[in-house]
């Protein structure tokens, strides 16, 4: 159901910031896992596999569920299900103020991944019923805006509160940001309803990546997008390392320059991209892909803070554009009826994607450690001049 004037402009907004919020009680249930992990476990090497372990499940579901999630959108009726999954998200949050074991903890934590999973396809599919076709490109702008502050304050509120109350309170806060999102599904006018496949198509799982690689200029799209989000977030760790090894900037550098790439995105998605025509929206993600690799680029072929500070600027500009411009090519090119799958792949994204990978080798670095360390209360060192290698 559309709706005109006054109402869709309310539920835009509406929607633009239950978006932001959700992703900011992801980034405060982040911090506050990580640590309600460690705690269960203790310091070393024990806390360490803990906490690979919990983002394991916390973003396992993400990834591994996302075309059952997509396909669970398409099913039913979006709003709605937006409002279920997201009280359900409140009352596991809930238990996790709670839980005092780790088991219990990464069980919820699966839990919780997989109602970030549907939450989110649901989301991104109402977004073009609220928009409505003219205003996609705005409304987009409206949302990545939304989110990309959610996912920026979010891990510093959920310190904060971690410092301030404990993990509980944290977590406490998370579970109110839940049903806020709740209160917000249920206050807009539009409906998505289940939506029928003209085509008469069977609905399964996976249709989610073939109906992106079906279209030949979204599927060049999604490929151009995956390579560089991969790049471009496995270089994230190396920020911090140029900027205070090198040019030698302490404790508030690296917080500038995530600001500045912050700024970049915020003014991308909402001055750039509303000015980019619908038939030059593939054009427009490949520039914004363009333009972000090389802000990290050039940044470092002159060693000046402010000139990194520029080209991250820069860079942020070519993230968000590139952001708003590839969302609304499919939901300009992918029938409506299969936004939720489509979507639910789209969304998957490189942070929970490296987070995952992140966690399974840390958590295979470990194991190696914990092998090593079993041989060696076993067995004595080696003599090296001996020539041999290994456990004797």
């Amino acid at each position: 159901m559309r709706v005109a004037g006054t109402a869709r402009e309310r539920d835009l907004r509406t929607l633009s910031a239950a978006i932001g919020l959700s992703a900011l009680g992801d980034g405060v249930a982040l911090v506050a896992l990580a640590l309600q992990a460690k705690n269960l476990t203790g310091e070393g090497m024990g806390g360490g596999i803990a906490i690979a372990a919990m983002f394991i499940c916390l973003w396992a579901p993400v990834v591994l569920l996302s075309g059952y999630a997509g396909l669970l959108v398409d099913r039913l009726e979006t709003r709605r299900l937006l409002v279920v999954v997201s009280a359900a998200q409140a009352a596991v949050a809930a238990a996790l103020a709670l839980v005092g074991s780790l088991g219990a903890l990464l069980a919820l934590a699966v839990a919780l991944g997989s109602g970030i999973a549907v939450a989110q396809a649901a989301e991104f599919a109402l977004v073009p019923v609220v928009a409505g076709d003219r205003e996609l490109q705005r409304a987009n702008g409206l949302v990545e805006t939304a989110r990309a502050l959610g996912l920026t304050v979010g891990p510093v509120c959920g310190s904060v509160l971690v410092a301030l109350g404990g993990t509980a309170a944290a977590m406490a806060v998370d579970a109110v940001s839940f049903l806020v999102v709740a209160l917000a599904g249920l206050s807009l006018a539009v409906t998505r309803a289940p939506m029928v496949d003209a085509r008469g198509e069977r609905r399964r799982a996976r249709d989610g990546l073939a109906f992106l690689l079906a279209d030949r200029l979204v599927a060049l799209m999604v490929v151009v997008v995956f390579v560089s989000l991969l790049f471009m977030s496995a270089s994230i760790p190396a920020d911090l390392v140029y900027v205070e090894d090198v040019l030698g900037i302490q404790d508030i550098g690296i917080g500038v320059v995530l600001s500045a790439w912050t700024l970049g995105m915020l003014v991308g998605a909402n001055v750039v991209a509303r000015r980019v025509a619908l038939g030059s929206l593939a054009a427009a993600t490949f520039a914004g892909v363009t333009v972000q690799g090389l802000g990290k680029l050039l940044a470092p072929f002159w060693l000046v803070f402010g000139f990194m500070i520029a080209c991250y600027f820069a860079g942020g500009v070519g993230h968000g554009l590139k952001n708003v411009a590839s969302r609304t090519l499919i939901h300009t090119r992918i029938a409506p009826e299969r936004h939720g799958r489509a979507f639910a792949v789209g969304l998957i994204g490189a942070r929970p994607t490296l987070w995952l990978a992140g966690g399974l080798s840390a958590l295979a670095g470990l194991a190696g450690l914990a092998v090593l360390a079993s041989w060696r209360s076993r067995a004595p060192e080696p003599d090296l001049g001996t020539g041999t290698i290994g456990p004797r």
